[in-house]
């Protein structure tokens, strides 16, 4: 990653080249705006010939909470990672706290995945989150990440 970024909005070859996450598991398909280490947003297409539809559930096709609570990581990890100090490093999720799923997420639609960071540090970072589709929420929680350097 340069020091310089392109201008927004950031597909996915921006977004490749800041989280070490590759297919199947990059789950942002753009950054829309951010202010690096504060907050961010950030959008999810979900595409309607998802493998994991197959499954979950055939008849019913929806997006796993946990898929978008992943896509809310992710998108603040971005956030994040935009200090030069912490280029290069990875974020785990270690936490999710105040979890709450009001909508579910259908194939097809897009996702708005929004970022707060409430506390960061070099070792922690906390953010409060936030997914909806054409304004309607979808999930929110306060999330927990530990920075590890990338090895």
């Amino acid at each position: 990653m340069t020091d310089t970024m392109p201008p927004l909005p950031w597909g996915r070859e921006t977004i490749e080249t800041i989280l070490p996450h590759r297919d199947p598991f990059v789950w942002v398909s753009r950054i829309v705006a951010i202010d690096p280490g504060a907050s961010i947003e950030g959008e999810l297409d979900v595409p309607a010939d998802l493998d994991l539809f197959r499954g979950h559930f055939p008849n019913h096709p929806v997006l796993p909470g946990v898929i978008i609570m992943e896509a809310l990581a992710q998108c603040a990890s971005i956030a994040v990672l935009q200090d030069p100090d912490l280029r290069g490093c990875i974020g785990f999720l270690t936490g999710i706290d105040k979890a709450k799923f009001r909508r579910q997420v259908a194939p097809g639609e897009t996702v708005t995945l929004k970022a707060t960071i409430v506390k960061s540090s070099r070792r922690l970072v906390v953010a409060d989150v936030e997914a909806s589709v054409d304004g309607e929420t979808c999930a929110t929680a306060t999330q927990k990440y530990v920075l590890a350097p990338k090895e």
